[in-house]
């Protein structure tokens, strides 16, 4: 896939990477997606969700590293031909580090193949990022915006970012590329995934 000046949205030159924070991905891309404005945006292209399952979203999905990101429409239920996006009981806050307003929130989702509820859980991951409604701290970042455009109900949109993780859940690491902590919700994760471990030892 190409933009209209021919280059790419799918992969990066080589030496670039992009390791945007939580932040970085609701206030300077998801946010002026939602309002139509124009911005870094445009580099993430719009997939469908339910037409692609994580391991073909290779040339379509802008990639950095192992990470797929894409822009989605805000859908109900997240259910693929083979397979489903199941989602984890835990979301997090994303709050401005400008103001102490949350502008997002963070989802965490796991593919199954198969049908729901007795699917097979795989190690595809995926965070949705999600906006917080028209009037919180999200402004204070567009003020000119504020009082002329309001987020379409009928098109809203969401950040996806999609990874494969390799190897036992024990192995996993959560931590972003660029080496920074964990967020809460990935050592909830972590740590979900190391009880259920040691729940599982001890019937053998």
């Amino acid at each position: 896939m190409e933009m209209e000046d021919g280059r790419s949205v799918n992969h990066l030159p080589p030496g670039f990477r992009f390791c945007p924070t939580d932040e970085e991905l609701v206030l300077h891309f998801l946010y002026p997606k939602s309002l139509r404005l124009p911005c870094y945006s445009n580099i993430i292209p719009e997939l469908d969700l339910h037409r692609l399952h994580p391991w073909e979203l290779d040339g379509k999905a802008l990639m950095s590293g192992k990470r797929y990101f894409f822009f989605s429409q805000k859908m109900e239920n997240r259910v693929l031909e083979n397979g489903y996006w199941k989602q984890l009981d835990m979301e997090e806050p994303i709050f401005s580090g400008g103001s102490s307003g949350k502008v997002g929130v963070k989802k965490l989702f796991e593919f199954y193949i198969g049908g729901a509820p007795f699917g097979m859980k795989t190690n595809w991951v995926m965070q949705e990022y999600h906006l917080c409604n028209w009037g919180s701290a999200l402004s204070l970042h567009y003020p000119k915006t504020k009082g002329i455009r309001k987020l379409d109900s009928n098109y809203k949109w969401v950040l996806c970012k999609v990874e494969e993780h390799k190897g036992n859940a024990q192995s996993f690491n959560y931590s972003d590329e660029d080496g920074s902590e964990l967020s809460c919700l990935d050592e909830m994760f972590l740590s979900l995934d190391d009880d259920l471990d040691d729940i599982s030892s001890s019937h053998f």
